[in-house]
């Protein structure tokens, strides 16, 4: 994880500077994702192999330029893009590369403010990676491509979100209607 101070970014028009003059990027390497928010904010992290935590942007903030280790990745896991958790957000909801979706709720995980590698969000496995997740209060939409590959979108909320209920770490139920699920949208 890398800090970059918003008071060093660049002005506006014309002003711009390589990312790599704000971060001492290791070779071969590229940032993933960015996220701008204040140090209270909290942040579901989790990756492609199922592992998740929860930590406050605070936790995450480095002073050298050579950036922080936070969160431990195996060599085929990618980081998933982290999802910001709203204080009236009480489930999370994990989507697979194979279209199963698992709904649990948010306080079956912890703040790990030293990071690491986390919890188990959904078993999964190598054929079958996490491909998204999100938080929500009573409602998810699933997005993705149906029939004919046309775009399709389902509100998933009250007795349809029960279906897909269930433990942390589970396998979770396959998604109907959907050639590809893609990814979530609290």
């Amino acid at each position: 994880m890398y800090t970059v101070a918003v008071s060093a970014l660049p002005g506006g028009r014309g002003d711009g500077v390589p990312v790599t003059s704000l971060i001492d990027l290791e070779p071969g390497t590229q940032p993933a994702h960015y996220f701008a928010g204040s140090a209270d904010t909290t942040l579901l992290l989790a990756n492609s192999g199922g592992f998740g935590l929860l930590a406050k942007v605070l936790d995450m903030v480095g002073r050298q330029k050579a950036g922080k280790a936070f969160l431990t990745l195996d060599d085929a896991d990618r980081l998933l893009p982290p999802v910001l958790v709203q204080p009236t957000h009480k489930q999370v909801a994990c989507l697979s590369l194979d279209g199963r979706l698992l709904v649990f709720p948010l306080d079956e995980l912890k703040l790990q403010s030293n990071g690491g590698r986390g919890l188990t969000l959904m078993d999964v496995d190598a054929q079958t990676p996490l491909q998204a997740v999100a938080t929500f209060a009573d409602m998810v939409t699933v997005l993705g491509t149906g029939r004919s590959a046309k775009p399709k979108d389902e509100l998933i909320r009250g007795v349809g979100l029960a279906g897909y209920q269930g433990k942390r770490a589970r396998k979770g139920k396959k998604i109907d209607g959907f050639v590809k699920p893609q990814r979530l949208q609290a």
